[in-house]
């Protein structure tokens, strides 16, 4: 076998389980060397991640999990369960699964969410954070309370934290979720149909689409509702504090319709050694659209401030 086999070999990603914080969570590793985890949003799962663990996968310990409520990993019934700061200790207690002390924490949508309550609960834990896509609580508080396009963009969680929304999303196979996330990507390339069987698999297992939906609900956050404020924006109360304290990287695809590019207004508030890079042609869904200017991205950072 040549080197070059041999080392793809040895990449292989490997499907593990860990049992965490009450909790079984199915996560997909490769490589070896220092740890960085990615966390996947809503309606992802680990699967999200595969480009970046094919790149980071030669020279790290890449781990991509699924995130509770999804897909391989447990599903809890109880809508508290998926509270941040239970998020925020299942990836405290992966990481010591996987023997570390120290990481790179990646994350997007939901994901980048509980990377910002980690990051602030733990910076003596994490090495670099990156942000792609997801909005810092207090700037999101300010932005729902005050910018009328933001409350806008965000109506949907009204949707999503409503008793129908398991039927609303799943009628017609998933068509509303398949056009909001898939069809456009499918339609310029970015994803094949290979990955669209991967999805409605990853969506059709029992409870999963509760699961995503929970975060929404635990969160009780969102825009006004008839004139009254329903909930805020900040996702994670249970902090004191709000101040960010490691290196971070902030990715954001500007033409994102959902989280508006004013969450980046006075972020640098609150993050005390800040880098932001914008991605103009991408979407909210730039890692499916960009993931070889987004490891670019990722590389550059970490390697730089490692």
């Amino acid at each position: 076998m040549c080197s070059e086999e041999q080392s793809n070999k040895e990449r292989a990603l490997k499907h593990q389980y860990a049992e965490v914080n009450g909790i079984r969570l199915h996560y997909v590793s490769v490589g070896t060397g220092r740890l960085i985890i990615f966390l996947h949003g809503f309606p992802e799962f680990w699967y999200q991640w595969r480009n970046q663990l094919e790149e980071f996968g030669r020279d790290y310990h890449a781990v991509a999990p699924d995130m509770r409520g999804y897909n391989l990993s447990s599903k809890p019934a109880e809508v508290n369960q998926y509270e941040v700061k239970h998020l925020v200790e299942d990836v405290l207690a992966l990481v010591y699964h996987l023997g570390y002390e120290k990481f790179f924490l990646v994350g997007h949508d939901w994901g980048g969410v509980v990377a910002w309550a980690f990051a602030i609960s733990h910076p003596d834990l994490v090495e670099q954070l990156i942000v792609i896509n997801a909005p810092h609580p207090r700037v999101f508080t300010r932005e729902l309370r005050e910018n009328p396009d933001q409350q806008k963009a965000s109506r949907y969680i009204l949707r999503f934290c409503s008793p129908e929304a398991e039927k609303i999303l799943s009628s017609n196979k998933f068509a509303m979720l398949i056009d909001a996330v898939l069809t456009e990507r499918l339609k310029n390339g970015y994803l094949t149909e290979k990955d669209l069987s991967a999805y409605l698999e990853a969506w059709s297992k029992p409870g999963a689409l509760s699961g995503g939906l929970n975060y929404y609900r635990a969160a009780f956050m969102g825009p006004l509702n008839n004139g009254r404020e329903q909930v805020a924006g900040n996702f994670a109360p249970y902090l004191s504090s709000h101040i960010i304290n490691v290196p971070t990287l902030v990715i954001w695809g500007e033409k994102d319709e959902v989280l508006l590019t004013d969450n980046l207004k006075g972020l640098e508030g609150f993050v005390s050694d800040l880098t932001i890079k914008r991605i103009p042609e991408g979407s909210h869904w730039v890692i499916h659209e960009k993931p070889v200017l987004i490891n670019a991205f990722i590389r550059e950072f970490i390697e730089k401030k490692g």
